[in-house]
Protein backbone atom coordinates (compact mmCIF):
# COMPACT_ATOMS: atom_id res chain seq x y z
CA UNK A 1 0.00 0.00 0.00
CA UNK A 2 1.31 3.50 -0.79
CA UNK A 3 2.41 5.91 1.90
CA UNK A 4 -0.03 8.45 2.91
CA UNK A 5 0.67 12.15 1.65
CA UNK A 6 0.41 13.65 4.60
CA UNK A 7 -0.66 17.26 3.86
CA UNK A 8 -0.29 20.49 6.51
CA UNK A 9 -3.53 22.25 8.29
CA UNK A 10 -4.98 24.62 5.76
CA UNK A 11 -6.46 27.78 7.59
CA UNK A 12 -5.34 27.02 11.21
CA UNK A 13 -6.44 28.74 13.92
CA UNK A 14 -4.60 29.32 17.14
CA UNK A 15 -6.17 27.50 20.19
CA UNK A 16 -3.32 28.72 22.50
CA UNK A 17 -1.36 31.74 21.84
CA UNK A 18 1.02 31.41 19.06
CA UNK A 19 4.16 31.76 21.43
CA UNK A 20 3.03 29.57 23.97
CA UNK A 21 6.41 26.81 23.53
CA UNK A 22 8.44 29.73 21.40
CA UNK A 23 12.59 29.22 21.69
CA UNK A 24 11.86 25.77 22.99
CA UNK A 25 13.24 22.20 20.65
CA UNK A 26 11.27 19.40 20.20
CA UNK A 27 12.44 15.86 18.87
CA UNK A 28 9.85 13.64 17.87
CA UNK A 29 10.27 9.71 16.76
CA UNK A 30 8.10 8.85 13.56
CA UNK A 31 7.33 12.42 13.15
CA UNK A 32 7.44 12.61 9.08
CA UNK A 33 4.02 10.67 8.85
CA UNK A 34 -0.01 10.41 10.94
CA UNK A 35 0.20 11.77 14.34
CA UNK A 36 3.61 12.07 14.79
CA UNK A 37 3.37 14.90 11.76
CA UNK A 38 0.89 16.51 13.19
CA UNK A 39 2.45 16.65 16.63
CA UNK A 40 5.47 18.13 15.17
CA UNK A 41 2.93 20.51 12.95
CA UNK A 42 1.59 21.81 16.19
CA UNK A 43 4.46 22.23 17.93
CA UNK A 44 6.26 24.19 15.57
CA UNK A 45 3.04 26.70 15.00
CA UNK A 46 3.78 27.54 18.26
CA UNK A 47 7.34 28.56 18.41
CA UNK A 48 8.84 25.46 18.72
CA UNK A 49 11.58 24.24 16.29
CA UNK A 50 11.76 20.79 15.75
CA UNK A 51 13.93 17.25 14.23
CA UNK A 52 12.42 14.28 13.21
CA UNK A 53 13.63 11.41 12.89
CA UNK A 54 12.92 7.42 11.79
CA UNK A 55 14.04 5.05 9.33
CA UNK A 56 12.59 6.79 6.21
CA UNK A 57 15.50 9.63 5.10
CA UNK A 58 12.47 10.49 1.87
CA UNK A 59 9.88 10.29 3.83
CA UNK A 60 10.97 12.64 6.56
CA UNK A 61 12.80 15.25 4.38
CA UNK A 62 9.65 15.77 1.96
CA UNK A 63 7.98 16.06 5.17
CA UNK A 64 9.90 18.57 7.07
CA UNK A 65 10.18 20.66 3.86
CA UNK A 66 5.85 20.64 3.82
CA UNK A 67 6.25 21.75 7.97
CA UNK A 68 8.85 24.81 7.56
CA UNK A 69 6.92 25.95 4.45
CA UNK A 70 3.83 25.57 6.44
CA UNK A 71 5.36 27.45 9.75
CA UNK A 72 8.29 29.49 9.31
CA UNK A 73 10.15 27.48 11.97
CA UNK A 74 13.39 24.69 11.19
CA UNK A 75 12.39 21.17 11.35
CA UNK A 76 15.77 19.10 11.03
CA UNK A 77 15.30 15.26 8.70
CA UNK A 78 17.65 12.88 10.70
CA UNK A 79 17.34 8.99 9.66
CA UNK A 80 17.04 6.95 12.63
CA UNK A 81 16.01 3.31 14.21
CA UNK A 82 14.49 3.01 17.01
CA UNK A 83 16.09 -0.11 17.97
CA UNK A 84 19.96 0.34 16.91
CA UNK A 85 21.25 2.73 20.11
CA UNK A 86 24.37 4.15 17.73
CA UNK A 87 21.94 5.46 15.29
CA UNK A 88 20.09 7.12 18.23
CA UNK A 89 22.73 8.47 19.73
CA UNK A 90 24.07 9.66 16.46
CA UNK A 91 21.06 11.40 15.51
CA UNK A 92 20.74 13.41 19.16
CA UNK A 93 24.16 14.38 18.99
CA UNK A 94 23.21 16.02 15.87
CA UNK A 95 20.25 17.54 16.83
CA UNK A 96 22.37 19.05 19.62
CA UNK A 97 24.51 21.02 17.15
CA UNK A 98 22.31 22.04 15.75
CA UNK A 99 19.89 23.76 17.91
CA UNK A 100 21.95 23.35 21.29
CA UNK A 101 19.34 22.02 23.08
CA UNK A 102 16.14 19.26 23.36
CA UNK A 103 13.49 20.37 25.81
CA UNK A 104 10.63 18.18 24.49
CA UNK A 105 10.80 14.38 23.38
CA UNK A 106 7.96 12.90 21.90
CA UNK A 107 8.45 8.72 21.48
CA UNK A 108 5.67 8.09 18.85
CA UNK A 109 7.56 5.79 16.57
CA UNK A 110 5.55 2.08 16.61
CA UNK A 111 4.67 -0.74 14.85
CA UNK A 112 1.71 -2.37 14.10
CA UNK A 113 -0.14 -5.27 12.47
CA UNK A 114 -3.45 -7.33 12.84
CA UNK A 115 -2.57 -11.02 13.70
CA UNK A 116 -3.75 -13.14 15.89
CA UNK A 117 -2.09 -14.71 18.67
CA UNK A 118 -2.14 -18.09 17.13
CA UNK A 119 -0.72 -16.99 13.88
CA UNK A 120 1.78 -14.05 15.58
CA UNK A 121 5.19 -15.56 14.56
CA UNK A 122 8.27 -14.77 17.48
CA UNK A 123 10.17 -12.62 15.25
CA UNK A 124 7.18 -10.60 14.73
CA UNK A 125 6.44 -9.89 18.60
CA UNK A 126 9.53 -9.64 19.25
CA UNK A 127 9.88 -6.80 16.55
CA UNK A 128 7.06 -4.85 17.83
CA UNK A 129 8.50 -4.74 21.53
CA UNK A 130 11.71 -3.63 19.50
CA UNK A 131 10.41 -1.28 18.00
CA UNK A 132 7.94 0.23 20.48
CA UNK A 133 8.88 -0.47 24.12
CA UNK A 134 12.86 -0.58 23.44
CA UNK A 135 12.57 2.28 21.20
CA UNK A 136 11.07 4.33 23.74
CA UNK A 137 13.54 3.35 26.46
CA UNK A 138 16.22 3.72 24.01
CA UNK A 139 15.55 7.23 22.71
CA UNK A 140 14.69 8.49 26.24
CA UNK A 141 17.78 7.12 27.55
CA UNK A 142 19.41 8.67 24.87
CA UNK A 143 17.93 12.21 25.42
CA UNK A 144 18.13 11.79 28.98
CA UNK A 145 21.89 11.36 28.77
CA UNK A 146 23.06 13.58 26.42
CA UNK A 147 20.71 16.87 27.71
CA UNK A 148 17.61 16.47 30.17
CA UNK A 149 19.42 15.10 32.76
CA UNK A 150 21.19 18.65 33.12
CA UNK A 151 18.52 20.84 32.06
CA UNK A 152 15.35 19.48 32.53
CA UNK A 153 12.31 18.52 29.74
CA UNK A 154 9.28 16.77 28.94
CA UNK A 155 8.57 13.74 27.60
CA UNK A 156 5.78 12.48 26.22
CA UNK A 157 5.16 8.68 24.99
CA UNK A 158 2.35 7.75 22.01
CA UNK A 159 0.51 4.84 23.78
CA UNK A 160 -2.56 3.20 23.53
CA UNK A 161 -5.30 1.80 25.37
CA UNK A 162 -5.38 -2.05 23.71
CA UNK A 163 -4.23 -3.58 26.61
CA UNK A 164 -6.68 -2.15 28.99
CA UNK A 165 -9.35 -4.71 27.43
CA UNK A 166 -7.25 -7.31 25.65
CA UNK A 167 -8.01 -6.24 22.42
CA UNK A 168 -8.37 -9.00 19.50
CA UNK A 169 -5.72 -9.59 17.65
CA UNK A 170 -3.59 -6.95 19.17
CA UNK A 171 -1.43 -8.98 21.86
CA UNK A 172 1.81 -7.68 20.52
CA UNK A 173 1.20 -4.13 20.71
CA UNK A 174 -0.77 -4.08 23.86
CA UNK A 175 2.15 -5.78 25.51
CA UNK A 176 4.66 -3.49 24.02
CA UNK A 177 2.24 -0.41 24.88
CA UNK A 178 1.53 -1.52 28.49
CA UNK A 179 5.62 -2.03 29.07
CA UNK A 180 5.42 2.02 27.87
CA UNK A 181 2.64 2.94 30.86
CA UNK A 182 4.62 1.18 33.01
CA UNK A 183 7.75 2.80 31.92
CA UNK A 184 5.99 6.30 32.10
CA UNK A 185 5.22 6.20 35.76
CA UNK A 186 9.13 5.07 36.17
CA UNK A 187 10.42 7.64 34.16
CA UNK A 188 8.25 10.67 36.10
CA UNK A 189 8.99 9.24 39.67
CA UNK A 190 13.03 9.02 39.14
CA UNK A 191 13.57 12.08 36.76
CA UNK A 192 11.04 14.11 38.46
CA UNK A 193 13.48 15.54 40.46
CA UNK A 194 16.01 16.70 37.74
CA UNK A 195 12.84 18.72 36.34
CA UNK A 196 11.68 16.12 33.36
CA UNK A 197 7.90 15.62 33.39
CA UNK A 198 6.89 12.03 31.79
CA UNK A 199 3.62 11.35 30.27
CA UNK A 200 1.64 9.43 27.97
CA UNK A 201 -1.06 10.17 25.91
CA UNK A 202 -3.20 7.05 24.43
CA UNK A 203 -5.45 7.86 21.36
CA UNK A 204 -8.38 6.14 20.40
CA UNK A 205 -9.60 5.50 16.94
CA UNK A 206 -8.11 8.82 14.80
CA UNK A 207 -9.58 8.91 11.40
CA UNK A 208 -7.66 10.27 8.14
CA UNK A 209 -4.65 8.60 9.03
CA UNK A 210 -2.50 5.64 7.56
CA UNK A 211 -2.60 3.41 10.73
CA UNK A 212 -6.84 3.36 10.43
CA UNK A 213 -6.32 2.61 6.97
CA UNK A 214 -4.32 -0.43 7.79
CA UNK A 215 -5.65 -1.48 10.89
CA UNK A 216 -9.53 -0.13 10.41
CA UNK A 217 -10.25 -3.42 8.61
CA UNK A 218 -12.46 -0.94 6.32
CA UNK A 219 -14.70 -0.97 9.09
CA UNK A 220 -14.68 2.76 10.00
CA UNK A 221 -18.01 3.26 10.10
CA UNK A 222 -18.85 0.79 12.50
CA UNK A 223 -15.90 1.57 14.61
CA UNK A 224 -17.10 4.78 14.80
CA UNK A 225 -20.77 3.81 15.69
CA UNK A 226 -19.20 2.54 18.87
CA UNK A 227 -17.62 5.69 20.39
CA UNK A 228 -19.72 6.88 22.67
CA UNK A 229 -19.15 10.83 21.52
CA UNK A 230 -20.43 9.58 18.05
CA UNK A 231 -17.35 10.41 16.02
CA UNK A 232 -13.76 9.55 15.69
CA UNK A 233 -10.54 11.83 16.88
CA UNK A 234 -8.28 13.74 14.57
CA UNK A 235 -4.77 14.17 14.68
CA UNK A 236 -4.83 17.89 15.62
CA UNK A 237 -6.65 16.88 18.84
CA UNK A 238 -3.74 14.46 19.77
CA UNK A 239 -1.32 17.39 18.85
CA UNK A 240 -3.28 19.85 21.28
CA UNK A 241 -3.33 17.90 24.23
CA UNK A 242 0.53 16.98 23.60
CA UNK A 243 1.18 20.53 23.31
CA UNK A 244 -0.86 21.85 26.08
CA UNK A 245 1.52 18.66 28.51
CA UNK A 246 4.56 20.17 27.39
CA UNK A 247 3.75 23.94 27.89
CA UNK A 248 3.97 25.73 31.29
CA UNK A 249 0.16 24.99 31.48
CA UNK A 250 0.51 21.12 32.16
CA UNK A 251 3.75 21.96 34.33
CA UNK A 252 1.98 19.70 36.98
CA UNK A 253 0.82 16.51 35.05
CA UNK A 254 3.46 13.72 35.43
CA UNK A 255 3.49 10.37 35.22
CA UNK A 256 -0.01 9.94 33.59
CA UNK A 257 -0.84 8.34 30.79
CA UNK A 258 -4.44 10.41 29.57
CA UNK A 259 -6.93 8.48 27.24
CA UNK A 260 -7.96 9.99 24.52
CA UNK A 261 -10.82 7.67 22.79
CA UNK A 262 -14.16 9.50 23.55
CA UNK A 263 -14.54 6.94 26.02
CA UNK A 264 -14.74 4.26 23.50
CA UNK A 265 -12.39 1.35 25.17
CA UNK A 266 -14.51 1.39 27.74
CA UNK A 267 -17.75 0.15 25.84
CA UNK A 268 -16.68 -1.34 22.30
CA UNK A 269 -17.47 -5.15 21.77
CA UNK A 270 -14.50 -7.68 22.05
CA UNK A 271 -15.89 -10.42 20.74
CA UNK A 272 -13.84 -13.15 19.09
CA UNK A 273 -16.98 -14.43 16.94
CA UNK A 274 -17.78 -10.69 15.77
CA UNK A 275 -14.65 -9.34 15.62
CA UNK A 276 -13.33 -12.11 13.08
CA UNK A 277 -16.42 -11.59 11.07
CA UNK A 278 -16.08 -8.33 10.44
CA UNK A 279 -12.45 -7.90 10.62
CA UNK A 280 -10.57 -10.84 8.92
CA UNK A 281 -13.95 -12.28 6.95
CA UNK A 282 -14.68 -14.41 9.78
CA UNK A 283 -11.85 -16.71 8.25
CA UNK A 284 -9.38 -16.18 11.03
CA UNK A 285 -9.04 -19.10 13.55
CA UNK A 286 -8.18 -17.48 17.30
Amino acid sequence: MASFDEQCIENYVHRFVPDLIKGKVAFVTGGGSGIGFTITEILMRHGCDTVIASRNLQRLQSAAEKLEKATGRKCLALQMDVRKPATIIAAVEEALSCYGKINVLVNNAAGNFLAPLASLSYNAYKTVIEIDTMGTFNVSKTVFDKYMKDHGGSIVHISALLHQRGSLMQAHAGSAKAAIDALTKHMAVEWGPLGITVNGIAPGPIGDTEGMRRLGGGQEAYITELIPIGRMGRKEEIAHLLLYLVSDLGGLISGATIPADGASWMVGPNSVKEVAQRMMGGKSKM
